[in-house]
């Protein structure tokens, strides 16, 4: 599929440049034609071997990637994408497939949707996952002048909005742009117990679905990439029912 641009065809290399992966070709060629009238230029690959190919080096700013495909599908695809570089994923998964989501963003995916979609959605998703990017890039994030060329200095972790870098006990933390968001949601109001649909509207950059469990595994990667505290203790405290809290000390 060549590379989709505002309708009449044209490609304006100014423009979101979306790679798009699916083995369905019909179904990349109605989604590509729905983001390419939203304003995107959109690539497709039907398999992992050719996304792959097109990826590493391909300059997009987000992948749209499924996770059911021939040959490397879309976690091996992912895998060997978060070993090279921070692209923005978007996993698609099978409705009600769970282990699909929670796996996808274990590997570093910065969001998941289920299949079939709606386009709207799909494309409301893709804008929050680029704002993220954005940040990521040293835009900065909303709040006092000045904040984002300050570190946030909490126990033995250094946070700094601008660059969207984390140090642990001086060394260097790699997480994703939504992992980050999160990560500094919480320490900029630790001590205080945080609302999951809070967390979520200002981490994720949207509000929570009923059954949606990717907030709870973004924290459970924070865990996991920070560890303990440095009295051992842990760092992210989980309020049952209500939400999250870094711990102060």
């Amino acid at each position: 599929m060549p590379p989709l641009g505002r309708p009449g065809g044209r490609h304006d290399q100014t423009m979101t440049r979306i790679l798009l992966v699916d083995d369905d070709v019909d179904l990349c060629e109605l989604l590509g034609e729905y983001l390419a009238g939203e304003g995107f230029a959109v690539d497709a690959a039907h398999d992992g071997e050719s996304a792959l190919l097109k990826a590493v080096g391909g300059g997009y700013d987000v992948i749209v990637l499924d996770v059911m495909m021939p040959g490397r599908n879309g976690f091996d695809v992912l895998r060997e994408l978060r070993a090279r570089d921070g692209t923005p994923v978007l996993m698609l998964t099978a409705r009600g497939e769970d282990v699909d989501s929670i796996v996808g963003l274990e590997l570093g995916a910065d969001d998941y949707l289920a299949k079939p979609c709606n386009p709207r959605v799909l494309v409301a998703r893709i804008r929050a996952v680029l704002r993220r990017a954005e940040q990521r890039a040293g835009n900065g994030e909303a709040g006092e002048a000045g904040e984002a060329t300050q570190w946030l200095h909490l126990d033995d972790l250094d946070l700094h909005p601008g660059s969207r870098a984390v140090r642990r006990a001086g060394k260097p933390v790699e997480m994703t742009s939504t992992e980050f968001s999160v990560l500094a949601v919480l320490m900029r109001q630790a001590g205080r117990v945080v609302p999951k649909n809070e967390l979520a509207e200002q981490g994720l950059g949207r509000k929570l679905a009923r059954f949606d469990r990717s907030l709870d595994m973004h924290v459970s990667n924070l865990r996991r990439k920070l560890g303990p505290a440095p009295d051992g203790e842990e760092r992210i405290k989980t309020v049952r029912g209500v939400g999250y809290q870094y711990v102060a000390r």
